[in-house]
């Protein structure tokens, strides 16, 4: 399961908000070239989007993953995590035995243990094989296998020791267009990375592991690509790919480009998505020299690592605990509205971010949406359209897309110099009711720092800002604006707040 910020059964809520990734600081000398808007990608703006889900299966105990097989059933492979697999027809329902049971050889003690993972090779139709990660019996090695289905025959294919803490497994499964099955280890666990395990190569946690499952190479029942990174490296594991991660509880690639998007669990101060282009391996991002953007005290640097930045990071001081990776959206119901849209999610807040190349090297964001409670992961059938799961209370979720304009609009002036920035901000009604006293909420870049307001009250906590209405200009009438404005200290970065919330409803942004 993804992190909890804190040992117990859930987590208080919080209140969320997402954190800029300012152009100019997303790059760094060691990040890849972001690919640019992939084809059959959607014109519409984003903040003109709408996320909405509508249960269809429920009885699940604490579901974790979903796949699909593209064998022509119209089935959902659904992982529990006491370490069963159900299937669910669209047209029966959830059936009510399960289609695969390894609860004996499951640790799922702790929160987090249990069975994470699941995936089909492109031949599951012919092979009947699919893989498992799952947390094993004794001591909670994460571990991943092959399941013969017709032979109901677990083979275990390689493990890595995690008995230190019962968190930060990881779990995900995926192959990647190359057909290498990609697996991903969260850092063994614990608070601030004791181990050291994200920057090591010596070890499995904290990694994406990338291994040929088609074969078997000497004592192995896998091979090791042999243009993985580390092959031949003294000291490191081949099997690696990426390091430097968290608890990339989960990542999907996607299928137009073949590029790699995680979300990678924060520690405590920031959540992060990752974009990775197809085929780029040996890539360090960060963790726990790096929380975020942000240097994390007491984390470990190793000297002369260059680092791959996250391509968006959000604050959980307003609702986010972990962020629940997603995927592009390549299905053909709702291309028009969101073709080539990463959608994720965070397992507190419940908050529908969307995300899209600009092809200008950054990304746009918006907030489109809420998620049921407590998803645990985001999956598409074999046509690419989207299903959810939630922890609890255990049920299953088809997701819809519709465009719903915005009912506020924010244009940003900026005058910057030296270590000042002031940020005056027009906000208009849209919508057609009056706006009876507002909150616009936003976030400014890192290293941002308010320092005096005008015409709102203001409240800065981290980067996360909200101004609510001063008593002369507490009606906005329909087609009518508002101006406020503040004054901040930055540290170099002088971005405007790409996005903002007014009274909880996201605005479209002007200049």
């Amino acid at each position: 399961m993804p992190r909890r910020r804190w040992t117990g059964p859930l987590l208080a809520l919080l209140l969320t908000v997402l954190t800029p990734l300012p152009a100019a600081a997303a790059e760094s000398s060691a990040a890849p070239a972001r690919t640019g808007t992939a084809q059959g990608a959607s014109a519409v703006p984003l903040p003109s989007l709408k996320a909405t889900t509508t249960q269809v299966a429920s009885g699940l105990r604490r579901p974790t993953n979903v796949v699909a097989p593209d064998d022509g059933t119209n089935r959902l492979f659904i992982t529990e995590k006491p370490g069963t697999v159900r299937v669910y027809r669209p047209g029966t329902g959830l059936a009510p035995d399960p289609l695969i049971d390894i609860t004996s050889a499951v640790d799922e003690s702790g929160n987090e243990r249990g069975l994470l993972g699941i995936a089909l090779p492109p031949d599951f139709a012919q092979s009947q094989d699919l893989y498992l990660a799952y947390t094993a019996q004794p001591d909670g090695a994460v571990t991943l296998a092959r399941y013969r289905l017709d032979e109901s025959r677990l083979e275990v294919l390689l493990s890595q020791e995690h008995a230190e803490y019962n968190n930060h497994n990881g779990g995900q499964l995926a192959f990647g267009p190359d057909g290498k099955l990609y697996w991903s280890i969260g850092d063994g666990g614990g608070s601030g990375d004791p181990l050291r395990a994200g920057q090591r190569l010596d070890t499995l946690l904290g990694k994406i592991v990338r291994i040929d499952v088609s074969r078997a190479c000497g004592p192995l029942p896998y091979c090791v690509p042999a243009d993985n990174p580390f092959v031949g490296r003294a000291g490191a594991r081949s099997e690696i790919w990426l390091y430097g991660l968290r608890n990339p509880w989960r990542f999907s690639f996607d299928a137009a480009d073949g590029s790699m998007w995680i979300g990678d669990v924060g520690q405590g101060r920031w959540e992060e998505i990752d974009h990775i282009p197809a085929g780029r391996g040996g890539l360090n991002l960060g963790w726990s020299c790096y929380e975020g953007l942000e240097k994390f005290q007491g984390g470990h640097c190793v000297p002369g690592e260059t680092h791959t930045k996250p391509v968006f990071t959000y604050s959980p001081y307003t609702g986010g605990c972990s962020v629940i990776g997603g995927q592009v959206y390549r299905g053909r119901q709702y291309a028009d509205l969101v073709g080539g849209t990463y959608i994720a999610t965070d397992f507190c807040s419940s908050t529908v971010w969307a995300l899209r190349p600009d092809g200008r090297g950054g990304y746009e964001q918006a907030e489109i949406g809420e998620m049921p409670t407590q998803v645990s992961s985001i999956g598409t059938t074999a046509e690419g359209e989207f299903y959810v799961v939630n922890d609890l209370p255990g049920g299953l979720h088809r997701v819809s897309f519709a465009r719903e304009e915005p009912t506020c609009r924010v244009n940003r002036s900026v005058k910057s110099w030296g270590t000042g920035t002031t940020v005056d901000l027009t906000v208009t009604n849209t919508g057609t009711v009056p706006v009876n006293g507002w909150t616009l909420e936003f976030s400014l870049a890192l290293g941002q720092t308010v320092v005096s307001d005008w015409n709102t009250d203001m409240t800065q906590l981290s980067n996360v800002i909200r101004a609510t209405n001063a008593s002369h200009n507490a009606t906005i009438a329909p087609g009518a604006s508002v101006t406020l404005g503040y004054l901040a200290n930055h540290t170099g970065d002088t971005s405007p707040p790409p996005r903002f919330k007014l009274n909880g409803d996201a605005c479209a942004v002007g200049r």
